[in-house]
């Protein structure tokens, strides 16, 4: 198997290469997807800054310390923790963290506190990187206590600890030292360990969704349900949010927790809400904050009002489940490089993030109908035959009203996933997606206007054409 950074780096190349697809001919609503805003072309930037190849000392890096984050003293427990990090993945969330640090770093009024604490506060960087609890972690029900502690062959006992050297204290910054605002192009070691944080709350997500949607696969290889288990997938899971949750304590952001803590709620919220959300309930308007691209002053993304509903559960389930943890992800990176309340960056990271994580999934929902099993990594055609109402199957159904019955029984009768099939294939749902995909992320790139030109900043403005050009 190559290197990770060379497989996806290859297929980041071959998707900037992809041909554009044409407008819908359909334009009977009056949607974004009517008059869309065109895509600046980026060619010469994605040839110039190659995101992952940007990153990809930092990337391997993160890879390679993250497995010694995720031991376990049960061997099946750490096996299932480790196991889809062991295949190459796209690290997208990851790279939008780095991205963003070194596209912010050196710009937020408290920049310089919290680069000196990264210079000078050795016994914070110890803390980072010791390992985030002891081999006999099952048993260790005080894991602040000694060894004894493990032991129940008998009643536990106090013992008073030993007694401790003084931490290490740095001298503070010059009360007189001023902040000059200017990109240092580094990154801090908070960051990187945020970076990790976020990729172990993606991987325990799917591990919890190859259970619920009963995937086969993943990545190219058998799922973790398929390999080991229902019971061990969850476990699982469960495991690498307590080891995120750890990791996450030890950042020193009060703000930082509580941003990453809210995409656990966010992840939980949108699976709730695909599984109730088969259109029947009424939801807030595509067009709200919750829904839609941040800032289109003069477009509307509204479909036909007969479908408003459906939209709104579908858009912010995609949100939720997506695009929440790639936004504050973001957020909390440029958080952690000093920006304080007020200050434009971390609203930057923010809308860049929430826009291009919603434009991934819509692109995502439209490759479960142009591109193979083999090319996925996972069965195509999953959405419908899980009762689910993607962007094309709900654009189709504006062509086709028989779709609107089959959506509303979430395509339960015998038949229904190959006729619906028939006619999304005959629609221009597909296309239509894509569209508004580009929408988003002709958003995301737009706020970086707002940041100082970089290399980390070209990169960023390079993912936005790459996610909706990709094929995998």
């Amino acid at each position: 198997m190559g290197s990770w950074s060379s497989a996806v780096t290859a297929s980041m190349r071959v998707a900037s290469n992809a041909r554009r697809i044409t407008r819908p001919r359909s334009a009977r609503h009056h949607s974004v997807l009517a008059q869309p805003r065109p895509v600046p072309s980026q060619t010469s930037t994605l040839a110039k800054t190659d995101p992952y190849v940007l990153l990809a000392p930092h990337l391997e890096q993160m890879r390679t310390s993250l497995l010694t984050l995720l031991g376990s003293s049960h061997p099946s427990l750490n096996a299932i923790a480790q196991y889809y990090f062991l295949h190459p993945s796209k690290q997208l969330r990851p790279l939008l963290v780095l991205l963003f640090a070194r596209a912010t770093n050196g710009l937020g009024a408290e920049f310089s506190q919290v680069n000196w604490a990264a210079d000078n506060a050795r016994a914070h960087q110890q803390e980072l990187d010791a390992p985030l609890t002891r081999k006999d972690i099952l048993c260790d029900w005080n894991p602040s206590m000694p060894d004894h502690t493990a032991s129940f062959e008998s009643a536990f006992e106090l013992r008073i600890p030993p007694a401790q050297p003084p931490p290490y204290t740095p001298q503070p910054p010059p009360l007189h030292q001023t902040h000059s605002q200017a990109l240092t192009h580094t990154l801090l070691p908070t960051q990187l360990r945020l970076a990790q944080i976020v990729e172990m709350i993606h991987v325990a997500s799917l591990l919890h969704d190859d259970v619920l949607d009963k995937s086969p696969l993943r990545r190219g290889a058998p799922s973790a349900p398929a390999a080991f288990g229902n019971k061990l997938a969850v476990l699982g899971g469960d495991f690498l949010l307590g080891r995120a949750s750890a990791a996450l304590s030890r950042l020193g952001s009060h703000e930082v927790v509580e941003l990453i803590a809210s995409v656990i709620a966010n992840l939980v919220e949108g699976e709730i809400l695909q599984m109730k959300g088969s259109g029947t309930e009424a939801a807030p308007h595509p067009s709200s904050s919750a829904t839609s691209a941040i800032d289109l002053k003069d477009i509307h993304t509204s479909p036909s009002p007969s479908s408003s509903d459906k939209w709104s559960i579908y858009l912010k389930k995609t949100y939720l489940k997506t695009a929440s943890l790639m936004a504050k992800g973001a957020r909390a990176a440029v958080v952690l490089g000093g920006c304080r309340e007020g200050e434009v960056w971390k609203e930057v990271a923010y809308a860049y993030g929430r826009n291009l994580g919603i434009a991934f999934q819509l692109i995502d929902d439209t490759l479960d109908f142009s591109s193979s099993t083999a090319q996925l990594g996972k069965p195509g055609f999953a959405d419908l035959r899980l009762g689910l109402a993607t962007g094309p199957a709900l654009y189709a159904a504006e062509e086709f009203p028989e779709l609107d019955a089959m959506i509303e029984r979430r395509f339960g009768k015998d038949g229904d996933v190959e006729r619906a099939l028939t006619l999304i294939s005959s629609s221009n749902g597909v296309e239509r997606t894509r569209e508004l995909a580009r929408v988003h992320a002709e958003k995301a790139r737009e706020v970086l206007t707002l940041l100082p030109r970089s290399e980390a900043r070209d990169a960023l403005e390079a993912l936005t054409e790459g996610v909706v050009k990709r094929r995998w």
